[in-house]
Parts: C-alpha cells; structure tokens; sequence
C-alpha cells in the first residue's frame, strides 16, 4: 500500500483514477481550492482533502508530506488566456514541494506531440515535464493522445461535430494522423505507475492500437452510434482560429477550450515508441481500439452512468462566487424574478422533477427560446446550451447543467444553479419548496447583480420574457411534479452504481 498525493482529483481522469486507486488499497491525498466541490463524490469519505491550490506554496508543501507517489493532472487550458504562464508557475511550485517532501515518484500525464514547433498547450504539457523533471524526483511522464471516453473533451467533440454535421466543411489537419487511448487504458497506465517495483523517471508514450485521421474518427464514430457518415471536405482556407469557432458553434466545447485544442491538431500526434510495454505491461486483455472506446462509451451513456465529464472539471465560475444570503447584500444592486405556487406534490416528487431540469428534458418553457438564446452566448464566447448534463437522473454538488452549474443542493428543500454564460453580471436561479399547511409552497426564483449599466440594461430588456417564460416554468415544473406516481419518483441525487465499467 502506498501513500498517494492527487493533483486534480475533481478533473476527468483525476476524478475517475482516485476511485481506482483506493480499489487497489492505496491511501490517497487530493488537493483541491474547493473541499465542497467534492461533497457528493461517492470517495469523498476515504481521501484526505488538502484546500488550497498549486499557486500556494503551503497547499502543495501539505499535499507532498509524507508522500510515496504524487500525481501531476491539472491544467489550466480553459481557464484562463496566459494558461502557460500560469501551468509553469504551478509546475515549479510543485517541483519544490515534491523535492523538499522527499517524494519517492511523480506522475505526470502529458501529451503525444510531434517533433518541432508545437502548439501553445502542447508546448506548455511539454515545459511542465521539464519542470518537474528538474526536481531531481524521479519523473515518469506518460505522453497521452487523444482520451476517449464518456464524457471527455475529445469524444464529445468528435460526437457533436458527426451528429449534428452530415456535410461538414472542414480544415486540412482532418487528415492528420492521431493515436486515441481509451480512457480504461488511459487509467491502467496511471494506476500502475504507482505500483513499480523501483520509482521511475523517463518520458513514455502511450496509446491506443492504432492511428487514425481525423476524419477517420468522424466514419468510424459514426459507423460505432449506427448513424450516417459524414462526408468530410477538407479545405484549405479554414485557419485554426476560424475552425475553433466552428468546433465553439457546433459542439459544447467552449471558445476558451475549442482554440487551444484545435492548435494541437496541427500536426500528426501518434506513438512513436512503445517503450511502456517494458516498464507497465497493457493490460491483459490487450489494449482497447478506437470502435471498442467509442462503443463503451456510448454504452456508459446509455447507461446514464458517466463518472466524470470535461465539463465537471473546467468551472468558467469559481465556486467563491456562491450567492449572498441576503438578496441585498451590502446594498448592491440585485433583481429578482421570484414565482410562487402551491402544490399538492410532495418533496421528492417536486425535486425528482426538479431536478431533471436541463439537458435532453429542457427547461418546462419555449424551449425555442432557450435554444436561441444558447447560440446567442456561444457566438460571444460563452459555453453555450448545449454542454448538457453528467447524469440524466441524477446531480451533484459542482455538476454542470447546460450553462448552469450546480451551487447548492438539498433534496429535502432546494435546488442552486449559478450561470457561466456571458452575462454582464451575476445570475443563479434557484429552486426551493417548503411546507404550507396541507400542501407545498414552490418557490422559484431568477437572481441577477448587474455589472454597470450594461448589466441594467440586460436585466430590462429580458423582463418582458421573464413573465413567459418563468411563470410557464413554475406552472409546468408544480404541474408535472402532481402527476408524477409517487412510487416512481426517487432522489436523483443518490449515489452513482458502485462499480460502473469505466469507459
């Protein structure tokens, strides 16, 4: 059993690989800058949670104490336009902690890059390996292509561009060659690294069984979901930058994400050694296809039982920003639209109901204009309509929903969505019920501190459809709660099955 320190563990694979290791018997340490992101993870109660982030010399300093294996996961892509700067930063803040600490191995999982001039994400993975390689800890960087699995950022991507596009116009690098890992093989090679019989330093590629182009993850996506294939014409006059707005436009993935990761497809990014198989054998039933991973992933949607998603992990709103207790708080200026109803329903009908906002089953009001206003906020860089939900049945604290994201969460009482759309201010919307005599009181309310007097401006010109739209959703929300059978309305709050296959 080895003491294990996780960077990440609310991100994709962090969040999928700290399960995984307490399976195998390891103890596990997870820095986060938010402990409460992590309330309702079902692992929560079997990890030591050190608050801070990789900017904090102290935070990092905790996290690598007594310390066998310490894994490397985070990023800040999306997170911000000088992401470089601030992964070197984090990285050397790292590197320190981990030497000072006296950590036997560190883990950092990187990129397949090609020779030569990279991208800016692709050459910030690549300075960070360096970075913590100068640590004088041992290093063992495990070079990754593209991560295909429920829920990641590059299958979603392929997913939404071939679903919704049958003739799609596209740049020249659809014919670049790129190596997928599967997200299961992905997370063996993790897992083991903290198994070695001696700790290991080196730069080590891995990936699936097989190069594919592009457009050849496009056909044989499609070929794997039973739905038509796209035809794919590559043109020559779609720069990068125009391509990643057409990826901003078409697919969830927002602006700030679409840039960096279209600038890494530039190149062929494939395994040019297979070198791990010397030090972590695949697995043994032998390493996962590109048709295989999209086939359980599709299966694990399906299932409704997707473990993490790119989403869950890239907040475009820091979880500090919570709502004020008072509505007026310090005398900032604030609007409310509050709906009230009562209903015969009772608490789990109404948060079954609730809580099923979002995604495929909308928002219970002209869902044209929801629609509408969602490529509205991607065509100005926002994350869109369409990032859609984890689980179809069940929320988390921290869950995206759509451009929403899960603040607060109490079946017995309410439901807080805070917004990461482009707004020139503030918004959540909230959703709470309480007793009122024989029956409920449903309690909706729309809460906006405005930024200047664009944000006034905002608020006024979207009154007039805030009496459609919101009393229509109060009244369907109370409505379809009465009609739902008692027996069938269960919490959707509750736990994730155990052991899901992880794909």
């Amino acid at each position: 059993m080895s003491r294990i320190a996780v960077t990440g563990a609310s991100g994709y694979l962090g969040g999928r690989l700290v399960p995984l290791l307490l399976e195998r018997g390891h103890q596990v340490k997870v820095l986060t800058r938010h402990p409460e992101s992590l309330r309702d993870v079902p692992w929560r109660s079997q990890v030591q949670v050190v608050q801070g982030d990789l900017t904090d010399p102290q935070a990092a300093a905790e996290l690598c104490s007594g310390t066998d294996t310490c894994y490397y996961l985070v990023h800040s892509m999306a997170a911000t336009s000088n992401f470089a700067e601030v992964e070197q930063r984090c990285a050397q803040v790292m590197a320190r902690a981990a030497r000072d600490a006296g950590v036997g191995q560190l883990v950092y999982l990187s990129g397949l890059h090609p020779d030569g001039e990279l991208s800016r994400h692709l050459s910030s993975r690549v300075n960070v390996g360096r970075i913590l390689e100068s640590s004088g800890v041992p290093t063992l960087t495990l070079q990754a292509g593209l991560v295909i699995g429920s829920g990641s950022a590059s299958f979603e991507m392929v997913r939404h561009l071939t679903d919704v596009l049958p003739v799609m116009p596209a740049p020249r690098w659809v014919r670049n060659m790129v190596q997928p890992i599967a997200v299961r093989d992905a997370l063996h090679y993790l897992s083991r690294a903290a198994e070695l019989p001696e700790p290991a330093g080196g730069r080590y590629d891995i990936g699936g069984p097989q190069a594919h182009s592009y457009a050849e993850l496009m056909q044989l996506y499609a070929q794997a979901a039973g739905i038509r294939r796209p035809k794919i014409i590559a043109l020559p006059v779609l720069t990068p930058w125009l391509a990643a707005q057409w990826v901003n436009l078409v697919t969830p993935i927002p602006r700030s994400l679409a840039i960096p990761l279209v600038e890494s497809l530039q190149h062929d990014c494939v395994v040019r050694s297979r070198a791990i198989d010397e030090l972590i054998p695949p697995p043994s039933e032998g390493l996962t296809s590109y048709p295989q991973a999209v086939h359980l992933a599709l299966d694990k949607i399906k299932a409704d039982a997707v473990e993490t998603s790119w989403a869950g992990a890239h907040p475009v709103s820091a979880p500090g920003e919570s709502l004020p207790s008072d509505p007026q708080w310090a005398g900032r200026r604030v609007y409310v639209d509050r709906r009230e109803r009562e209903t015969t329903a009772t608490p789990r009908q109404l948060f079954t109901v609730i809580s099923s906002l979002g995604g495929e089953n909308g928002y219970y009001s002209l869902p044209l204009a929801w629609k509408l206003r969602g490529v509205m906020d991607k065509l100005v860089g926002g994350v869109g309509l369409n990032r859609g939900r984890r689980s179809r049945s069940r929320l988390a604290l921290g869950d995206v929903v759509d451009w929403w994201r899960v603040e607060a969460l109490d079946e017995q009482r309410m439901l807080r969505l805070r917004a990461e759309m482009k707004v020139p201010g503030r918004a959540w919307l909230e959703f709470s019920f309480e007793p009122r005599g024989d029956h409920l009181l449903y309690v909706q309310r729309a809460i906006f501190f405005p930024r200047s007097l664009a944000g006034r401006l905002y608020w006024w010109s979207l009154v007039p459809f805030h009496g459609i739209i919101f009393t229509s959703m109060a009244r369907s929300i109370t409505r379809d709660a009465e009609r739902l059978p008692i027996e069938q309305s269960a919490s959707p709050a509750a736990a994730a099955p155990t052991d899901p296959p992880r794909s």
